[in-house]
């Protein structure tokens, strides 16, 4: 495979003078790129290498390669494996590889490829290759074959592998169950990979989850935070986990940087997770899975750009030591910061980790140690509204007030370990500390008047947290007879304190379409702004479980039970003195039944009930029972479908019914009960692999039926809940183009469509969005520098500049970002 040369091409892009000149520019910018994809062939054809995926050299891949030249059979290497071959041209002419067949890991596939032909290869990580020549006369060493032993595949680092393609994983963590093959357990799970993160320039956890067809994202009720709907129902920031730990994850946005993947749990998920911390997550969950040292020394910088003019550079550095690479260690720092697509919008990051790990014969343990710090300057906000539903405003317009602005700093870290003390019995523990200080001015316009008036009033909110999180547990893995049990039982804890005070300012009168900036408004209330924030909250959660896992025929049968006891405190305190307000005490028990049937190794039937849990109501003040605390919130979830994988290509159908009670205000007792339901029934379909060489495709639909029942009044009976569309579609492709000339290597280039149906505003159904539909386009490209891999990615998100309302949830509007173009390099050293 020759190498291939490297081409470079300056844009320059100018700084807009005004509004309206901006935007211009920036849609001209982002079509011409957009354009500018789409005729990449032509463009590229000097610099047009195959494109690069993350392969373990270490699993097990099946190779049909028939004796020929080394340049095609590294070609073919490549195709199989997804790892990128370096080597310049003059050494591989005229030279012949005996080929390769079976099964066996990727390093010895190319070992054998290589055999007798002078040349040895030399792993740069677990994604690049270097083919070269050994000296005349000389030795030649082939790069050495590792065998490990199965404490690293099962320790509580290790990762389900790729699935072929590289952008969604085979399974994912499963709560207390752990890291599980999707097709052995009786949930729905998507794990999507670093490869997708990096290849779509994913800054956050929003953007990696457009990616699924049951998942949407909008802004926090009057903040910057994302905020997730999973399955129809609400997943806040502060309920993702690390690693399967609660409590430890950035508040309301987290940069993907520092994590290898992001796994999504559809679904109720009491008893896998326990109850949330702040009491969401009934249609799901999301984990973040950090990242660790490879077998591979990594080095890689990349630096990036988007529209307007937002700029980063982060470093991504890992290595393994020890005589058996028991120790390894991963850094990752991130600086970006600049203009957004929207008007006069700012964002700034710094983010920096540290990843530690161990992996013995019986004991395995990670350290993961991080900081981040985002800042938005006058970000646009959400929108409030009254009778009607306002026009969307253009694509890029800003309705922010220029004194707005959010700084969210947080730090985390957490352990966690497992030890074998037998062969088939575990035990396990985690524990984790995060520390949290938001402060801000808050500007969300309420409007009033189809022509745009309304109002805005300052809201400046100093906030501190501080949690302290951690489980233990024993698990194990025997038979009785013909049945395999695997038996899991633990504890868990988590402890949040939330200090703040509250600033309210004068309210002013704006146009949505047309707003002017103001002076920041005086101050016409507070309360805790003296000192430090005052103790508001004090939550506890704490439960107990135990499972068992019962496997027959070869695992082809299995059942899974079990029950998780948990209890919830939270406790409320006075600003001014700190007495105490409030006291919450409850417990539930929240048990769990699933069925996985295999009657073809391809086919995995499952069924499943689980439950949710959250917090109950307090009967408000206008209620006659008025301050009565009510039990927890149970959600019951039954769900069925079916997995299939044929090796290339894979997909699940599920069709699913979750409950959640809500609280109902008799119209005529003015009596607070627990009554109202909200029955969303759905079908979700999901697809992902690499069914024709080349040619990836990851994307599915879901369709919910979003029922509000015994609501107590006759104008909501029956409607559909708020901000919960009826249909979700999405489709992702990516195409390594086959027809450049075989001295070349490939240019990919991608396409993505996200289209969310209506929603309604208010529960009487009288108001709501229409659908929207949104396109990307992108290209990437791979290079080498004197045998150092360069990729360049570009993208084009929402190309047509479409303006729309996103999301509806919470009775509030979030409005979807503009046409952005994106840019970035990396490259490995």
């Amino acid at each position: 495979m020759a190498s291939a040369k490297f081409g470079l091409v300056d844009v320059m892009i100018g700084r807009r003078s005004s509004v309206h000149g901006g935007r211009f520019g920036r849609v001209f910018l982002g079509r011409l790129l957009a354009t500018t994809v789409m005729i990449a062939p032509g463009l590229l054809l000097s610099s047009v290498p195959a494109a690069m995926a993350q392969t373990n050299p270490a699993g097990a891949v099946t190779f049909a390669i028939a004796p020929q030249s080394v340049d095609g059979a590294l070609a073919a290497f490549s195709a199989a494996t997804r790892i990128q071959v370096l080597s310049p041209g003059v050494v591989t002419q005229g030279v012949d590889s005996p080929g390769v067949s079976g099964s066996m890991s990727a390093r010895e596939g190319l070992n054998r490829l290589l055999s007798g032909t002078g040349l040895a290869a030399r792993f740069l990580n677990t994604e690049t290759v270097t083919v070269e020549r050994v000296a005349a006369g000389g030795a030649i060493q082939l790069d050495p074959v590792q065998i490990e032993g199965s404490g690293a595949a099962t320790g509580p680092g290790a990762l389900p592998p790729a699935y072929a393609g590289g952008q969604v994983a085979r399974g994912g963590r499963i709560g207390a169950l752990g890291n599980q093959d999707a097709m052995d357990v009786p949930f729905s799970v998507t794990g999507y990979t670093g490869e997708t993160i990096r290849n779509q320039q994913a800054d956050t956890v929003a953007d990696v989850l457009a990616n699924d067809p049951a998942v949407r994202s909008g802004l926090g009720y009057g903040n910057f935070a994302e905020s997730f709907v999973i399955r129809g129902f609400q997943l806040m920031g502060e309920d993702l986990s690390i690693d399967g730990l609660y409590g430890t994850a950035p508040r309301q946005i987290v940069a993907t940087n520092m994590f290898e993947r992001v796994e999504v749990l559809k679904g109720a998920n009491a008893f896998l997770n326990g109850a949330a911390p702040s009491g969401s997550g009934i249609g799901g969950g999301v984990n973040l899975v950090p990242k660790r040292a490879e077998d591979e020394p990594l080095t890689r910088l990349t630096a990036s750009y988007a529209m307007d003019s937002r700029f980063g550079l982060s470093a991504d550095v890992g290595r393994r030591f020890g005589d058996a690479n028991q120790f390894g260690v991963r850094v990752n720092a991130a600086i970006r910061g600049g203009e957004t697509a929207i008007d006069d919008e700012e964002r700034t990051l710094k983010l920096g980790s540290l990843a530690l790990d161990y992996r013995g014969e019986r004991a395995r343990v990670t350290l993961d140690v991080g900081t981040q710090t985002q800042r938005v300057e006058q970000g646009r906000p959400v929108v409030y509204f009254g009778s009607f539903v306002p026009a969307v405003p253009s694509a890029s317009q800003n309705y922010a007030q220029p004194w707005s602005y959010s700084q969210m700093r947080d730090t985390f870290g957490q352990i966690r370990a497992e030890y074998d003390i037998l062969p088939n019995l575990t035990a396990y523990g985690a524990f984790g500390l995060r520390s949290m200080r938001e402060d801000g001015d808050y500007a969300s316009p309420t409007i009033t008047r189809p022509d745009g008036t309304g109002t805005v009033r300052r809201l400046t909110v100093p906030r501190e947290d501080f949690t302290s999180t951690g489980q233990a547990g024993i698990r194990a893995d025997l038979h009785t007879g013909p049945v395999r049990h695997q038996l899991n039982a633990g504890a868990s804890a988590l402890r949040t304190t939330n200090n703040n005070g509250f600033e309210f300012g004068t309210t002013t009168a704006i146009n949505l379409y047309n707003m002017v900036g103001f002076p920041r408004p005086a101050t016409t209330s507070a309360s805790g702004m003296v000192g430090d924030p005052p103790k508001v909250s004090e939550s506890v959660l704490r439960s107990v479980y135990a499972s068992d896992t019962l496997s027959i025929l070869d695992d082809r049968v299995m059942v899974t039970a079990g029950l998780r006891q948990q209890n919830i405190q939270v406790r409320g305190f006075n600003r001014a003195n700190g007495a105490r307000t409030s006291d919450y005490d409850q417990s539930a028990l929240t048990p769990v039944v699933g069925l996985v049937v295999k009657p073809i190794k391809e086919l995995s039937l499952y069924a499943n009930r689980i439950e949710g849990l959250a917090q109950g109501p307090t009967a408000p003040s206008t209620a006659a029972n008025s301050g009565e605390i009510f039990e927890p919130y149970r959600s019951v979830q039954y769900e069925v479908g079916g997995k299939l994988d044929f090796g290339s290509f894979g997909g699940s159908l599920s069709l699913f019914q979750t409950t959640q009670p809500s609280g109902v205000t008799d119209a005529f007792t003015r009596i607070y009960s627990v009554s109202g339901e909200q029955r969303n029934r759905g079908i979700e379909l999901m697809l992902y692999g690499e069914p024709v060489q080349g040619v990836r495709l990851l994307g599915g639909a879901t369709f919910i039926d979003p029922e509000l029942t015994d609501t107590g009044s006759a104008a909501t009976e029956g409607k559909d809940a708020v901000g919960v569309p009826r249909h979700q579609f999405n489709a992702n492709v990516e195409w390594d183009l086959p027809f450049l000339p075989a001295s070349f290597p490939t240019v990919t280039l991608t396409g993505r469509v996200i289209h969310t149906g209506s929603q309604y505003l208010n529960t009487a159904n009288t108001l709501k969005i229409p659908s929207w539909t949104r396109f990307d386009v992108g290209a990437r490209m791979v290079t080498d520098i004197q045998n150092r891999p360069v990729i360049v990615r570009a993208a084009v998100e929402n190309v047509t500049d479409k303006a729309y309302w996103a999301s509806a949830y919470g009775g509030y509007l979030s409005q979807g970002a503009p046409l952005t173009a994106k840019l970035s390099l990396s490259v490995d050293f």
